[in-house]
């Protein structure tokens, strides 16, 4: 009878511990969700309504790197992508990352594209201003001693 009395104890105490065991189970799948399951849905989402909004004239990104001009939207699954002037080529519409967005709202396809240069003026920055004029200086020594050596 004795033995019968322990077995009962150990036997309701495993049960609770069962359960207790799946707690931090349950919490691991929890946070899993949190982090990375629903940021996932929420990025997949926002690409298939890029992928939805694409039109003539958008200026794309493949996931390849290239940066192309939708010319033609071919079906809901195809597009036809100029890559360089006369250069055309068809492309799935999921292999599109991203749209490139305009500065000024006017589509790029509309406007004719000028390479923008961040040029800092001589001025603004003394230390290539300086390294400018010494390279200057330098030229000139090495022009009049040339033109010192001819004459000879």
């Amino acid at each position: 009878m004795f033995f019968v009395s322990d077995a009962f104890a150990d036997a309701g105490s495993a049960q609770s511990g069962g359960v207790l065991a799946f707690l931090p189970l349950i919490g691991f799948v929890v946070i899993l969700y949190f982090l990375i399951i629903r940021p996932q849905q929420k990025r997949q989402k926002q690409h298939q309504e890029l992928i939805a909004s694409i039109k003539k004239g958008d200026k794309v990104v493949t996931n390849s790197g290239i940066i192309a001009t939708v010319s033609k939207v071919v079906s809901e699954h195809e597009v036809v992508l100029e890559i360089a002037s006369g250069v055309h080529c068809k492309f799935v519409k999921s292999a599109i990352a991203s749209t490139v967005p305009s500065t000024d709202g006017v589509t790029t396809s509309a406007k004719e594209e000028k390479p923008t240069e961040n040029v800092r003026k001589e001025e603004e920055n003394p230390i290539i201003s300086e390294t400018k004029q010494k390279g200057k200086a330098a030229l000139k020594k090495v022009t009049t001693k040339n033109e010192s050596e001819k004459k000879q």
